[in-house]
């Protein structure tokens, strides 16, 4: 490392004012900010309470979702020969899928990056460190077959329209990853949410309708629950994640690590994860109650397990951006984004996620959360002083 500094430090006066590299500074400093906590401090709201730089933040929520990244690629691979109905290795169902995901993260870092390098060095800041976890979190919420084009178009727009228009990281209104899910679902929905394409390509595993093995099904959980069957996973394959669907979001198992990984060391809030999971279960109980379809019927706690509550939970609902920022607020904003997943899954088949719609509405309230917890704390404390 101490060679790495001193090259760092020889090469800095090309980039500094007056150097003939100047015009690239921002992209200098985003490199050596990289490897080398930056003699500065952050001056956004999501540190305003916390000692640790930008940076290191997000390596750790990159870390943090490496367990849902690493056991995805395995399930790309494994549904893959599954539904041809051949057997495979643990290896061979791995690389299958790392040969079919690691495109994807390319060209989300690379078109993402881009992007952010461009903005940064027009407008002379500091590359924002966000896309860091942004540029692998759009890859894990998108299915493994998704055009690259389509990654590529996706990604600009989350990058652009969902957080330089807002003034970069620290300053996006909703989650830039969700913003890009949210694009792609309205714009290209057979290719996000459909079972098969027009041409007969699957849309959850790399093959063709004629390819599938007598018996096997190209929908996944919640497709099934939208025609109104019961799931054919059981509740032990949903939460080890043995079933179809976007490439990060189908373990809870490994989504559960990487919880423990954002709680530990402080970078999530346990209080909204938590109240995540309570919303949807306690919804699901109140639509148990009724009954009647396939939908209403399905069990609470089966809710936590399929689609990307769990992920959309620990990754999504956690931003310390667009999420709630007060300790009450935190609970009522998980707890909202539970139930609402919930309710739009069943009271509309037509969007059967559910929670990306959930995060991104919370997102847009989570202010108004905010201050009505204030003005509460406000009127209390009054009411103290004047006793």
């Amino acid at each position: 490392m101490k060679f790495l500094k001193n090259t760092f430090d020889k090469i800095r006066p090309n980039f500094e004012k007056g150097g003939k590299l100047f015009f690239l500074h921002s992209t200098f400093d985003a490199f050596e900010t990289f490897f080398f906590v930056p003699g500065h401090t952050t001056h956004g709201k999501v540190h305003v309470r916390d000692g640790i730089d930008m940076k290191r933040t997000m390596i750790t929520v990159v870390v943090a979702m490496l367990p849902a990244l690493l056991f995805g690629m395995w399930n790309v691979g494994y549904q893959h020969f599954l539904a041809l109905g051949q057997e495979s290795s643990l290896i061979n169902n791995f690389l299958f899928g790392l040969w079919q995901t690691l495109p994807i993260i390319v060209v989300s870092y690379g078109v993402g990056l881009g992007i952010e390098f461009a903005f940064c060095q027009v407008k002379g800041h500091s590359v924002n460190e966000g896309f860091l976890v942004t540029g692998l979190l759009i890859p894990l919420v998108l299915p493994p077959t998704i055009p690259l084009w389509m990654v590529a178009l996706g990604t600009a727009f989350a990058v652009i329209i969902g957080k330089e228009v807002f003034g970069g990281s620290g300053m996006n209104l909703l989650n830039p990853a969700l913003t890009a899910r949210v694009f792609l679902f309205f714009a290209y929905p057979a290719y996000m949410s459909g079972e098969f394409l027009s041409n007969g390509n699957a849309v959850w595993f790399a093959g063709n309708r004629a390819d599938l093995a007598d018996g096997v099904s190209g929908a996944t959980s919640l497709g099934q629950l939208a025609t109104g069957t019961t799931p054919t996973y059981s509740a032990l394959d949903m939460f080890l994640g043995l079933e179809k669907g976007s490439i990060g979001e189908t373990s809870v198992a490994a989504i559960l690590i990487g919880a423990l990984i954002l709680i530990i060391t402080g970078i999530g809030s346990w209080k909204i994860m938590s109240s995540v999971f309570v919303g949807g279960f306690v919804m699901g109980s109140i639509f148990n109650m009724i009954g009647g379809t396939a939908y209403l019927d399905f069990p609470a706690y089966e809710h936590l397990l399929v689609g990307g509550f769990a992920f959309g939970a620990v990754y999504m609902a956690t931003d310390p951006v667009s999420a709630a920022q007060t300790e009450k607020g935190k609970i009522i904003y998980g707890l909202l984004i539970g139930m609402l997943t919930v309710l739009i899954r069943v009271s509309n088949p037509a969007y059967p996620e559910g929670m990306m719609m959930a995060i991104l509405l919370m997102n847009v309230f989570a202010p108004l959360i905010d201050y009505f917890v204030v003005e509460s704390n406000k009127k209390r404390r009054l009411k103290r002083a004047t006793v």
